[in-house]
């Protein structure tokens, strides 16, 4: 497994809402948050633990594939919030 350094979180990502709980489609935006589940955590981080799931801005990560699997990395400050 990929261990992170620092204030960095490593998740898999995840499929954003389509639509809502009352139906309502959602469009895609540009700039619109991604979704991920958080596989580990560097020592550093506070508020974020494995399992936990996360929105961030896409354009804030580092993707790479270990193991013939897709990770995102991505600094604590740059997650926007957990569900």
């Amino acid at each position: 497994m990929i261990k992170p350094l620092t204030d960095r979180v490593v998740a898999k990502k995840d499929q954003p809402l389509e639509k809502t709980k009352s139906g309502i489609l959602l469009g895609e935006a540009k700039e619109a948050p991604a979704y991920a589940v958080v596989e580990a955590v560097g020592p550093d981080v506070k508020d974020i633990k494995k399992g936990d799931k996360i929105i961030f801005k896409e354009y804030s990560t580092t993707e790479v594939e270990y193991e013939d699997e897709k990770y995102i990395i991505v600094k604590e400050e740059d997650i926007l919030a957990t569900l």
